[in-house]
């Protein structure tokens, strides 16, 4: 098998990114299972195309759990018309289709959480195709991107749009920009991140200006996540000249805050129920209780406790209260320079 073989996509579309106008369709995985032997996993795409311009390129359901993002781009699809815009929009609202079906984190297919699958495998199984497409198809056509998260069922957040900071300084410069334009009322930098499989990473090794988030939580659907996301999508595709006629708004000025070191996480350090002690928006102090976590299965022994390692914002926290030793159960942030 030659190298070319290997890189090749078994995935196919009807989809013609280089045509004007509109389309929805889908991306088409072979899959083969005893109910379909000769079946795929049509995962949905839109592409809407004016001109030459800018190509955006937007994804949600990377989680499938996570729902705020799935929401704005399934109507987006349904609102935004070739005339509204310049260049390209590329829209994947349920990335990991078998995830986003199921409502949960991982695929019920392959147990793969697509945002710790790239750059992806071509013959790998379903998770790991989706992200070498994406990688290898998507990414190169994309001068933005904007994979839309949130706590999922795990996890409550206080709404944040982000940035994560790669080598490329210039490309560090423009995300920076484009985060101030999608003008949530917190934004964060993810200055650690030393995880290469997340799909992030690889939209920067390909050059391209990447933004994520996180929206909401608990498994649950954030109305106010909800039209976050609404205003900043347009935001941020007015800053990158592709939609016309729109005003980037803001209600006023952004907090900017960062996660610098694996010391701004709190994990559970023994099973049993965690009892939470603050919440989120809270600022916090060094050697503060996090919380603990007790044991109902034995009343006796005495509740562990766990704290907080810096001066800083809780942006982050568990949801469920059963923990396992290794949970994260809270995250911070603190303030960046501009």
């Amino acid at each position: 098998m030659t190298a070319a073989t290997q890189n090749k996509s078994l995935i196919w579309t009807e989809i013609d990114y280089e045509r004007e106008g509109k389309q929805v369709g889908y991306l088409h995985l072979p899959h083969s299972v005893t109910r379909s032997a000769y079946g795929t996993i049509a995962i949905p795409i839109a592409v809407i195309r004016n001109g030459e311009g800018p190509t955006v390129f937007l994804m949600a359901g990377n989680h499938g759990d996570e729902y705020e993002g799935q929401i704005v781009l399934t109507g987006l699809i349904r609102s935004l018309e070739p005339g509204q815009i310049r260049g390209r929009v590329i829209v994947m609202p349920a990335a990991n289709l078998p995830a986003a079906m199921d409502g949960a984190r991982v695929s019920p297919i392959d147990g793969g959480n697509l945002n710790r699958a790239f750059p992806g495998d071509p013959e790998g199984s379903p998770t790991f195709a989706i992200a070498h497409y994406i990688n290898t198809t998507l990414y190169p056509m994309a001068d933005y991107h904007h994979d839309l998260h949130s706590g999922g069922s795990s996890l409550d957040y206080l709404p944040f749009c982000s940035a994560r900071l790669g080598p490329d300084e210039e490309l560090n410069r423009k995300a920076l920009a484009a985060l101030h334009a999608f003008g949530a009322p917190l934004s964060f930098v993810w200055a650690y991140s030393p995880d290469n499989r997340l799909a992030a990473a690889s939209a920067i090794a390909n050059g391209v200006v990447a933004l994520g988030g996180e929206f909401g939580g608990c498994g649950r659907v954030s109305i106010g996540g909800v039209k976050m996301v609404e205003r900043g999508v347009r935001n941020l595709l007015a800053h990158a000249g592709v939609l016309r006629d729109w005003t980037i708004q803001h209600d006023g000025p952004t907090r900017l805050v960062e996660l610098r070191d694996k010391d701004y996480y709190v994990y559970a350090p023994e099973p049993g129920l965690f009892e939470p002690f603050c919440e989120l928006g809270e600022t916090v102090k060094k050697g503060q209780p996090c919380g603990q976590v007790l044991f109902p299965d034995n009343p006796a022994r005495d509740p562990v406790l766990c704290h907080f390692k810096r001066d800083a914002l809780l942006v982050c926290k568990r949801h469920p209260g059963r923990v396992l030793r290794g949970d994260c159960v809270a995250h911070l942030a603190t303030d960046r320079a501009r």
